[in-house]
Formats: structure tokens, sequence, C-alpha cells
């Protein structure tokens, strides 16, 4: 809850206070004859009535009265700010590649580090997202259903290696599974970012298949297809220990493109991980126009218990002048 001033002006009033004060002052100091006497000593031994420590407490009855009449001039509002991050944002889920062939380095360190790393800086700069994972290989497994907290989506990813799946690559099965987790949302927008760096060679669903059913539940596919043009060293096994061999890339880009206009989405080809950045960039960029939070703010009226404030110190003044002083001695 945050408060506010409608009329934060009126605060210049409270300046006045500094010459009522300093009249007061002068006024006790020159309110009293004077006499000089030789010593003080027997006075010091004669105690001062409760009077004289009281007789101050109207003006600074009066003091807070002022003070809490101009706060209650001046507006104060307190005000609640709401946000809705759950029916209008974006679900979006990560279907990610983890087959063997995801350990070229033509990417640093390899494709798979560098597409987690990417993937993390994209998670952070969304959160108002709810956000998934699922990864595939020669089968698929959801990693994290769809979840607003980032830092367990987060951790999830990085604890992500090949040789968690047989290894092979079955996009078909990569991207149904990402639409079966996404396919009952409420979000305005449904999003799915592929990423493979091959061509479909496993699993029981055809990835145009998969894509039809995307279409079907209203969900856009944006496909990245990750790799250099031509080869890409790879990390090879052999009996002298492990050595780094260059290998073809192949990656279906037509069947990639075809699934991403088949669902309004788009496909990229990334090259190197900068280029991998601007992808998800651009990704961010398209997509933000879809989320609409709307943010409530709700103002109340707060002045009453100042005023009400105001009104008892003067009656406090007004009391303790008309009984307690004048009675005293």
């Amino acid at each position: 809850m945050n408060y506010t001033f409608l009329h934060p002006q009126y605060f210049l009033l409270l300046l006045l206070l500094i010459p009522m004060i300093a009249w007061y002052i002068w006024k006790q100091n020159t309110a009293h004859a004077t006499l000089q006497i030789s010593s003080i000593r027997f006075f010091s031994l004669v105690g001062k009535s409760r009077k004289t420590y009281l007789r101050h407490l109207p003006f600074v009855f009066r003091m807070l009265t002022l003070i809490f009449i101009i706060t209650a001039l001046a507006r104060p509002q307190s005000s609640n700010q709401l946000r809705n991050v759950t029916t209008e944002g974006i679900d979006i889920v990560v279907s990610l590649d983890i087959s063997g062939s995801m350990q070229a380095m033509d990417f640093q360190p390899n494709r798979l580090e560098a597409a987690k790393e990417v993937a993390i800086e994209f998670i952070k700069g969304r959160p108002n997202d709810r956000m998934g994972l699922v990864i595939f290989a020669a089968e698929s497994f959801t990693q994290c259903p769809l979840t607003l907290d980032h830092n367990v989506l987060t951790n999830l990813f990085r604890d992500v290696k090949i040789g968690m799946l047989e290894d092979g690559t079955a996009i078909g099965m990569g991207l149904a599974t990402a639409v079966n987790r996404i396919k009952d949302s409420d979000a305005q927008s449904k999003v799915i970012i592929l990423l493979s760096d091959g061509e479909n060679n496993r699993g029981q669903i055809a990835p145009l298949t998969a894509a039809e059913i995307a279409r079907t539940f209203g969900v856009r596919v944006y496909t990245i297809g990750v790799g250099t043009v031509g080869t890409a060293p790879f990390p090879i096994n052999t009996v002298f220990g492990q050595q780094v061999q260059d290998m073809e890339v192949k990656i279906d880009e037509p069947m990639l493109t075809e699934i991403a206009e088949l669902t309004g989405g788009k496909y990229f080809r990334a090259t190197d991980r900068q280029a991998l950045e601007g992808i998800y960039q651009e990704i961010d960029a398209m997509e933000k126009n879809k989320i609409e939070v709307q943010e409530y703010t709700r103002h109340a009226e707060e002045f009453l218990p100042f005023a009400l404030l105001a009104l008892l110190f003067l009656l406090l003044e007004i009391v303790l002048r008309n009984t307690v002083l004048r009675t005293l001695p």
C-alpha cells in the first residue's frame, strides 16, 4: 500500500509555524518582570509547581492541531495496485532438443549449453509470463510445467544434460508434448519455441501432425534451427580419448519452416550464439504487443484520521486551559 497527497502544496503552510513558535518563545521571555538579586541559592530550594510544567502544553496542542489540519488539507490518499498476470499474459513453452548432436562445439561451450544460457536470459526478461520447459531426444519429457516461479524454471533449465533421454531426434514428439502442456491454458496468447539442430528420425508423431494439433488449439510455434552452415566440430570418444572431428550439419529447415508457417509463427536459423540471442530478442519483441497486463490503482481518502487528531488536540487545549491550568496554583 502506497501513500500519496493530492494537494502537497498545503505543506508550505507549515512554514507559518516557525514565526508562531518564535513569537511564543519571545512572549514567554518578556512576560515576566525581572529582579536583580545577589544570589539565587534560596530560590533553587523552592520546588516548581505543576502549573509551571503544564503551562506550555496548550501551545504544544495548538501546534499539533495546526499540523494535523494542514495534513488533512493536503488530502492524504492510500493506493492499492493490482496486476493481473495470469489471464492476460502469454504462456510460453520452450521445447529443447537434447540429442547427442547438441554437443557440437560451433557454439561455446556447445550448442546445448549456449541454448540454455540464452533461454534463461529470455526468461528473466519476461517476469509476467507463465513459462515451461519440454526436452526431447528419441522421446520427449516435461522438465517443467507452466509456472510463474521463474527461479524454479531456471534451475530446471540448468539441470538439463545430454543423455537424460535415449539419443535420437523426435521433433514431432517434442512439439506434441509442448502442445499438450499449453493447450488448456486460458492465456491470451500461447507460444511454443521449438529449438532443434537435426532432422526428425524418431517418435510416433510426425512433426507436421503435431503442428496441425498446435494450430487447432491456437498455439503459435516459433522454430529455431541451431548449427553452422556446412560442418561443425563434434567431440568423439575414441580408444585414445576424446577427440574433435568436423561433422556435417543437417537441419531439416523446410520442415521447421512449414511448422512455423502452419501455426502463424516464424522459422529462424542460428549459426552462432550471437545470432541465437538476436532470435530470442526478436521473438520477445514480436510477442511484446500481445501482452496486456492490466494494472488497477484504487485510491482511498485518508484525511479523516488526521482531522480527528486535530479535533482531539484542539479539545485537549480547551479542556486544559479551562480546568487544570485554571485551578492549579
